[in-house]
């Protein structure tokens, strides 16, 4: 069974984030401690023995480098001694800015980590407070710097807008601000109001306000005219690379193949279904003890539903659907299984097809969740 990539999630914070809604606990040394040896007994469950060889590992979270030196060491140990880092084509740790101290960052290159995604947000002090998050910006150019020290030069920045208080100018600066690093990868999502988040708590309150839905398109526009501007290109709605730098494992997800999902809240998908762990810290330790498989529930995919899927994930991204891909994929021609919503979407310019691919017109970008309704098939 070839899965070319794996999620592995690490739950902990040095504080919550007020929009944050992803599996994610404060740190405490002793919980992280019986965490990874949980952490273990589940990848030992999908690899018992040889190492499993795959293309890309992201590890996220939560904030992966916010345990301390010793576990971080056994976790990237466990990692190596399950999965064949030589093989590996992009092996991703997502960190914040101030949680990589010298011996971290040099324990992240020794072990064969060769991409950073560091939570940047914006480049505004004030900001940062304001939604929760504990570095400042200089702590950004701190990070970077020590990473470029050691070669650790295949960096991405995640960068948010549409912030309560934030105006147009506010996030050109942070563009600005960005840009002026010159790293291979940006990242970039718009506020969402996530139930079981402290903003979401706020804007029931009528206490948190979001920027105008104008203003919002404009920071979004601006934001693709920029990065274009100086040679990195939209290969997806969020994401934004230097040609040859698009994130190899999140295309993985956008291309609709397989991949472990590993950790507490962890998605994966496997072939015939997608999985999801469970989140609560002590029942995904209680479990994983138990069996290995912390599986909180398994949805079925079918067919007909790998063919939806293949069209919301992959119209995503900047070039689209493959038709050729499909049909190998398949069995079937794409204009055969979506022969109606095909000239529907195209007559409203919502999509295009273009040297056998079919993508979303700029239009169809704004409105993409209609979009993504057209090609639900009939049972």
């Amino acid at each position: 069974m070839n899965i070319p990539s794996a999620y592995i999630h690490i739950p902990f914070c040095q504080q919550i984030c007020h929009y944050c809604d992803f599996t994610k606990f404060f740190y405490n040394e002793r919980l992280a401690d019986e965490y990874l040896v949980a952490l273990e007994r589940e990848i030992h469950t999908y690899i018992p023995e040889d190492k499993a060889k795959v293309n890309t590992i992201f590890v996220g979270g939560g904030t992966p480098t916010a345990v301390n030196h010793s576990q971080l060491d056994k976790l990237l140990k466990m990692i190596d001694d399950h999965f064949d880092i030589a093989g590996c084509e992009e092996y991703t740790f997502e960190a914040n800015p101030g949680d990589l101290d010298v011996e971290k960052v040099r324990l992240l290159k020794a072990y064969g980590v060769n991409r950073i995604s560091l939570g940047v947000q914006v480049f505004d002090d004030e900001m940062l407070e304001k939604i929760g998050r504990v570095h400042k910006v200089k702590d950004v150019y701190t990070n970077i710097d020590r990473l470029l020290q050691v070669g650790l030069s295949n960096i991405s920045i995640d960068l948010m807008y549409a912030l309560p208080g934030q105006t147009v100018r506010d996030f050109e600066k942070t563009i600005d601000e960005a840009m002026q690093f010159g790293l291979p990868h940006y990242s970039s999502y718009s506020l969402q109001i996530e139930p079981k988040t402290i903003f979401y708590q706020r804007y029931k309150k009528g206490t948190l306000v979001k920027p105008p839905e104008e203003d919002e398109a404009e920071m979004y526009e601006l934001l693709q005219k920029k990065l274009a501007d100086q040679g990195v290109n939209q290969y997806e709605i969020s994401n934004f690379s230097k040609p040859g730098f698009e994130s190899k494992h999140n295309l993985t997800y956008w291309n609709n193949e397989y991949y472990y999902g590993i950790g507490a809240g962890a998605h994966g998908y496997m072939p015939g279904k997608r999985t999801i762990n469970i989140r609560p810290l002590p029942a995904y330790v209680k479990q994983a003890m138990e069996n290995g498989q912390p599986i909180l529930h398994e949805e079925p995919v079918g067919v007909k539903e790998q063919m939806e899927e293949e069209m919301f994930l992959g119209l995503r991204k900047t070039e689209g659907v493959s038709e050729a891909r499909f049909e190998r994929k398949y069995g079937r021609k794409l204009v055969d299984v979506f022969g109606e919503a095909l000239p529907t979407l195209k007559q409203r310019n919502l999509i295009v097809e273009d040297n056998g691919l079919v993508r979303l017109t700029d239009r169809g970008r704004i409105l993409g969740n209609e979009v993504f309704r057209e090609f639900l098939l009939d049972d």
